[in-house]
């Protein structure tokens, strides 16, 4: 059997899925998990067990694409869907870019050489066991500049029109993406220019000779306004479209982007910064213009792509626009680290390339001596980063995974979620997901619950007595307290509202607590044990 033949693909392809899926089941019995995977698993409780109006939960959470991801392994267990998902979905990523390398080069050492990247490098691994959305950024990512290049080589509409799906699908996986459109913009002049039939070999030559010919000015000017709109018009549309949807149903255009209802990374992303910038041993080590050389220790196969493409100009650039990209990122996004994904579309693009320029390499046995020598140093580097990054959870993955120890980091939740399944079917329980999500991912019946999403939440949020019989409260040892109106100056301020109302501590942890609504209690005895 040949291993570039399809059969073995597809064998290969199903191999790895069960190799991610035993890292990942195995993780998810170490208590390991993550804001991302919980916020998905609560969201989708609310839509298939919730009460209520869930149109907004269904249609606004984000990211979009990865929360529908989800949706086909529910069944078999809400806990396990994301780590389902992340597993079969990194296997399927692994099968595009293997069948790309089958078709283009019918090579078995390309294949092998890829298999030990998605065998072996933490990043991968991380992607298929974590239950994060990943590997769909990985997937369409490739899959955007696959696009492209092919459009380089044959000069065919269809495969910018593709590309620009791609990068639907990809901004659909994750907004920040949509800022690399910007990026693309100098270059699509660049490809137009290239693809006029002139005799000058320089770009701003043929620039020079294009603007001083009437015929050339305006065809240079069709071709390039024609394929600004084939790759862009799409992507802007649909995030237009997007918006409006938040729009109607949230009164808000960016409520999928900035509300903590919706996404999951809005609080997430400021309290590990905070946590990190505030720790006195703490040193920022995303220095800008230091961002770029960080990427090439990571991923240094991405400068024997260049190398290989230093005779087309435009396809250099186009390897080159990501590093733009995330410098940009790191401008924008000043009080945002760096993840994981970031680094890893790199690796991606770095394979695409060589595959793609391959066939150019005279010699093939050194030259895959040379890639294999680049895949060590990256797996080294791959582990490295991932042990010392700046995101909490990408640390605690690598410390769960090797020293194979039970994760405490939601044991708070799982604390409080196991006391809420204990309850009465007909207690009725006040919650705010905003921060108190993983709860309700860890809750086997959320119909007791009531939350934002439902209409008497206001009401009962004023009205405790009226609505519910407990209440989940953050404590002032919680990070995100001063996220969620259920704190403990929610409780003050309800005593002091409604003199006949009082709360009863019955449960609580060092994040959490759980208080018992207590109506006509300001003369008893317990109302006296309280001091009141």
């Amino acid at each position: 059997m040949k291993l570039t033949g399809t059969i073995f693909l597809i064998i290969v392809t199903i191999i790895l899925a069960a190799y991610y899926l035993v890292c990942g089941v195995y993780l998810n019995h170490l208590n390991y998990y993550n804001h991302e995977s919980l916020f998905y698993i609560e969201k989708a409780r609310i839509v298939f067990e919730g009460v209520g109006n869930r149109l907004k939960t269904m249609g606004l959470t984000a990211p979009l694409i990865p929360f529908y991801a989800t949706f086909i392994f529910t069944p078999v267990s809400y806990t396990l869907a994301p780590v389902l998902a992340s597993a079969i979905g990194t296997a399927v990523l692994f099968y595009i870019i293997a069948s790309t390398v089958a078709r283009r080069l019918h090579d078995e050492g390309y294949i092998l050489l890829l298999l030990l990247l998605f065998f072996a490098h933490p990043g991968l691994i991380y992607s298929a066991a974590s239950g994060k959305n990943i590997y769909l950024i990985l997937i369409f990512f490739f899959l955007f500049f696959l696009n492209l290049f092919k459009f380089y080589r044959s000069n065919t509409t269809f495969h910018v029109s593709i590309a620009s799906i791609c990068l639907v699908a990809l901004i659909f996986c994750d907004y920040k993406f949509v800022w690399l459109t910007l990026f693309f913009l100098p270059l699509v002049l660049a490809i137009t220019i290239h693809s006029l039939n002139l005799g000058e070999q320089e770009s701003i030559f043929r620039l020079f000779q294009s603007f001083n010919s009437p015929s050339l000015r305006r065809k240079l000017i069709n071709k390039t306004f024609a394929l600004y709109i084939i790759i862009f018009a799409l992507p802007l549309v649909a995030v237009l479209c997007y918006k409006l949807l938040n729009l109607t149903h949230a009164s808000d255009l960016n409520y999928f982007s900035e509300s903590p209802y919706a996404t999951w990374n809005v609080l997430i992303d400021k309290l590990s910064f905070d946590q990190q910038t505030t720790n006195t041993n703490y040193k920022i080590p995303e220095i800008s213009l230091l961002l770029s050389a960080r990427v090439l220790l990571f991923c240094p196969m991405i400068l024997i792509a260049v190398y290989l493409y230093r005779e087309s100009t435009y396809q250099a650039l186009t390897i080159i626009i990501p590093f733009a990209f995330i410098e940009f990122l790191h401008i924008k996004y000043d009080k945002v680290f760096l993840a994981y994904q970031y680094y890893l579309m790199f690796i991606i693009l770095a394979y695409l390339s060589v595959i793609l320029k391959a066939r150019t390499v005279k010699n093939q046995k050194a030259f895959k001596i040379v890639l294999l020598c680049v895949i060590l140093f990256q797996l080294y580097f791959g582990w490295y980063y991932l042990r010392t990054s700046s995101i909490p959870e990408e640390q605690n993955f690598t410390k769960v995974l090797v020293d194979r120890t039970e994760d405490n980091v939601e044991s708070d939740d799982i604390e409080i979620a196991g006391y809420l399944n204990s309850l009465p079917s007909e207690a009725r329980v006040l919650a705010d997901d905003a921060i108190a999500y993983p709860i309700i991912a860890f809750t086997t019946d959320i119909k007791s619950m009531i939350m934002p999403y439902q209409g008497n939440f206001l009401s009962a949020l004023e009205s405790p007595d009226k609505y519910v019989d407990y209440v989940i409260v953050a404590t002032a040892d919680n990070n995100v307290a001063g996220y969620t109106q259920l704190n403990n100056k929610y409780i003050t301020t309800i005593r002091k509202t409604i003199p006949d109302l009082n709360f009863r501590k019955v449960f609580e942890t060092h994040d959490w607590t759980v208080y018992r609504v207590i109506t006509n209690a300001s003369g008893s005895e317990f109302g006296r044990m309280l001091g009141r």
